[in-house]
């Protein structure tokens, strides 16, 4: 397989949606109120123009935070919040944040070339495990010390997760 046929299938996969969208049925009102959105959409922008962001704060927050999360040994303390008593309830000290359980550390689609033509589509790829992921599921992963060790050990959480870089004040707390 050729990078250049590689290109040519991703651009095919990038414009098809333009082709399908002006192929299929251009009369009915889904396609009428796309066209009358989009010149809605540019008389507004045509109007009013871009914001005039200067200073790139919360990118530059963004950043911070990205940074900040990746710390080696990153020492953070994971609590349950109970809606019933309005307060939390301590689980334990831990490193990093919580890691959403449907998070993949892979890529969860690739292209399939059929056949070696030039023909490709794309299906789902399994994790480095060779399991398949779900799209979304509840429950966080987090890396919660052994009080009795010190050592990390992976914690499968299901319950909606709090992770603090710093001890809750006891008032807050069950």
């Amino acid at each position: 397989m050729t990078k250049s046929t590689i290109i040519k299938c991703a651009l095919a996969f990038a414009i098809m949606p333009l082709f399908m969208a002006d192929s299929c049925d251009d009369n009915s009102s889904d396609s009428v109120q796309r066209k009358q959105q989009e010149t809605l959409l540019a008389e507004g922008t045509a109007q009013t123009g871009m914001p005039a962001i200067k200073n790139f704060r919360e990118r530059k927050m963004l950043k911070d935070i990205l940074e900040l999360r990746d710390q080696d040994g990153l020492v953070t303390y994971t609590y349950i919040f109970s809606q019933m008593t309005g307060k939390f309830t301590f689980i334990g000290q831990s490193i990093g944040y919580g890691i959403p359980y449907a998070t993949e550390y892979t890529n969860p689609l690739k292209i399939d070339w059929s056949s070696g033509h030039a023909s490709c589509g794309v299906i789902n790829q399994a994790d480095p495990n060779g399991l398949f992921s779900p799209a979304a599921a509840e429950g966080t992963w987090v890396l919660m010390l052994d009080p009795d060790t010190g050592k990390t050990r992976p914690q499968y959480i299901e319950e909606r997760v709090e992770v603090f870089t710093y001890k809750l004040p006891a008032s807050l707390l069950n």
